[in-house]
């Protein structure tokens, strides 16, 4: 898509919002329903996540009986409990009705009891054991992310078996991509993608035709390392067998996808010290709930930045200068750090970083901070004689960047790898280890190279 086009969306994106807001003023039903009818259902929850909350429920009492599963699935988690609780019970039960074991597992893991009973109590038996099922295995497990729907069929069967049988099946998931072949004790034994059934003669046999893909995930297995095996072997779809290796459900690429999406976010979030739950749709006391622990935390650790600057008081105190510019090494090395660090966490949440090659890339990010340094050095050494008149400033301010720069790149990359080392998730506390290590040595380089060279 284009900048204009992006931009022209936008456009009609905030128009369309805005004309909502004016029917559910005027309680008009009918332009409410000529709006919102032929939109996806991720557009309508866009639409109700970025209106007020004030707004949202007038607009779900008009139009609630139009609301579906796939809308509710759309919702972000933060102000889907909140919908579902001012949806009528009826509504619920027709919404997620026809939504696949996956989708209701997803809606339902983030809500309080009161409002998954509602969703559990509008399922029928069977969808409901399945659920339940689903809900028992561990919190971000492949058995709350599979679908308990798949398509199986005997080895033994030939390709015109398999086509007669998906024609007259009534118990068909909405979206599958491989009919699994499974032995008489439902373990699966290889999978046949639809485009190679299709396309295949009718007397050819199932087992003939599977993929070399085929492999399967325990319902135990964490949901990181199940998107992990989809990226890494290019899969469709994973069945997920139990602890006996039979065969419980199925996950498909939409889900593992879903799961990367998250744990990029997570990621980011996590950087920033803002806790991985974080949305901007969160009210402000959820917000600060989130975001002070860590700014405290960085209270404390710019504290020792405090103390070093603490110990070349007499140092500032004689040459009054070196407290205009010694932040620049600072935060400049700040910056670095953040640039390694950035790289390293996704290294390692992509493996592509692991013991194996942790010494090649550590060396690597030495050299390229002491390049970086070294480039930065003669910027500002140059800029430091010109501008200060002091060409031993200059060489002062010089030798301190290449130090930090330094510091910064094998900063990034060592306080991740020591933290997964030790168990602990990089992303989380990385990022105030490794700006307390710049600031740190910033200031003491730059102020202990000016105490030995300029006093």
């Amino acid at each position: 898509m284009s900048e204009i086009e992006a931009m022209e969306d936008d456009e009609i994106h905030a128009a369309r919002i805005e004309d909502i807001r004016d029917a559910v003023e005027q309680a008009d039903r009918g332009r409410i329903a000529r709006i919102l009818e032929p939109l996806h259902a991720a557009d309508i929850a866009d639409i109700l996540e970025q209106i007020d909350p004030g707004e949202r429920r007038d607009l779900l009492t008009l139009w609630s009986g139009e609301i579906d599963g796939d809308v509710l699935s759309e919702l972000d988690e933060s102000i889907r409990e909140e919908v579902i609780e001012s949806l009528p019970p009826e509504v619920v039960a027709e919404a997620v009705r026809d939504l696949d074991t996956d989708d209701v597992v997803d809606i339902l893991e983030d809500l309080e009891a009161g409002a998954q009973d509602i969703i559990l109590g509008a399922l029928d038996k069977a969808d409901r054991v399945a659920v339940e099922q689903a809900l028992s295995y561990p919190d971000y497990s492949a058995g709350r992310l599979m679908q308990r729907e798949v398509v199986t069929a005997p080895e033994h069967w030939t390709v015109g078996e398999a086509i007669d049988y998906l024609r007259v099946a009534d118990n068909l998931p909405g979206q599958f991509y491989h009919v699994i072949l499974v032995d008489p004790r439902m373990k699966p034994l290889g999978y046949v993608t639809l485009g190679r059934l299709l396309s295949s003669r009718r007397d050819i046999r199932l087992k003939d035709i599977t993929e070399d893909s085929f492999r399967t995930v325990e319902a135990t297995e964490e949901e990181a390392e199940v998107a992990y095996i989809f990226n890494q072997y290019h899969l469709i779809s994973c069945p997920v067998v139990d602890a006996g290796g039979r065969l419980v459900g199925v996950i498909t690429i939409d889900d593992a996808m879903n799961v990367l999406d998250e744990e990029h976010e997570e990621d980011m979030l996590r950087l920033a010290g803002v806790g991985e739950e974080a949305s901007v749709l969160d009210g402000p006391i959820a917000t600060v709930r989130q975001r002070l622990p860590w700014l405290v935390v960085n209270l404390f650790t710019a504290s020792l930045s405090a103390l070093v600057i603490s110990m070349f008081e007499s140092t500032i105190a004689t040459l009054v200068a070196l407290a205009a510019v010694m932040p620049i090494v600072s935060s400049t090395g700040g910056i670095a750090g953040t640039q390694a660090l950035a790289v390293a966490v996704r290294a390692l949440a992509t493996r592509d970083l692991t013991s194996s090659n942790a010494k090649r890339v550590v060396l690597r990010e030495l050299q390229a901070g002491a390049l970086n340094g070294l480039a930065l050095a003669v910027l500002l050494g140059v800029a430091g004689t010109v501008i200060l008149g002091d060409p031993w400033m200059g060489l002062v301010l010089a030798l301190a960047m290449v130090v930090n720069q330094i510091v910064a790149a094998l900063g990034g990359v060592l306080v991740p790898l020591t933290l997964e080392r030790m168990g602990l998730d990089p992303a989380l506390a990385s990022g105030t280890f490794v700006t307390t290590l710049t600031d740190v040595m910033g200031y003491l380089a730059f102020l202990g190279l000016a105490t030995v060279v300029l006093i």
